[in-house]
């Protein structure tokens, strides 16, 4: 094809393409949220306590494993499922278990959920159990909450951080 007639087509073709290009990234416009609407976001990772606790073993036990094996603990893989949940206003708006990954179920969960909620003040309360043994909450946090619309909330759960925190 001579390049007289092909540099104008090309520029033709290119204009068409960016123009739709164009058109697709402002039209029809999209929101992510309604309005009056604000997104909560609950995110963790975290390893569940141990199911059984560590057993020391007595001599005669070492003397019957091979020598490679002989540890003076013998303690157990399996971890705890984690329970979690997240109340707005007294109503449950997230309620999750997650069970240990693994062969072994000896690995932590990874936690990501977003939640839409209307914006305003609410009353929050989120609880999580990571220890079969124990009956109800080990870590919990209550607080009194302004959402304004269109905010992410992040609610994060760090152990090592002493529980949950709100930003």
């Amino acid at each position: 094809m001579n390049k007289i007639i092909r540099y104008p087509l090309q520029i033709l073709n290119y204009s068409i393409f960016m123009g739709l290009v164009w058109y697709f990234s402002i039209l029809p416009p999209y929101h992510q949220l309604d309005e009056g609407e604000a997104l909560i976001t609950y995110t963790m990772s975290h390893v569940g306590k141990h199911v059984t606790e560590c057993k020391k073993m007595s001599y005669e036990e070492l003397m019957k494993l091979a020598p490679n094996m002989r540890k003076p603990m013998d303690c157990p893989r399996e971890r705890s499922p984690v329970v979690m949940e997240l109340k707005l206003d007294d109503e449950v708006i997230f309620s999750h278990t997650a069970q240990p990954l693994g062969l072994y179920k000896d690995q932590g969960i990874d936690i990501y959920q977003n939640i839409k909620v209307p914006a305003g003040t609410h009353h929050m309360q989120t609880w999580l159990n990571d220890d079969v043994k124990v009956e109800g909450p080990i870590y919990q946090r209550e607080q009194d909450i302004v959402i304004k619309p269109e905010q992410h909330l992040i609610i994060q759960f760090d152990s090592g951080e002493g529980g949950f925190t709100v930003k």
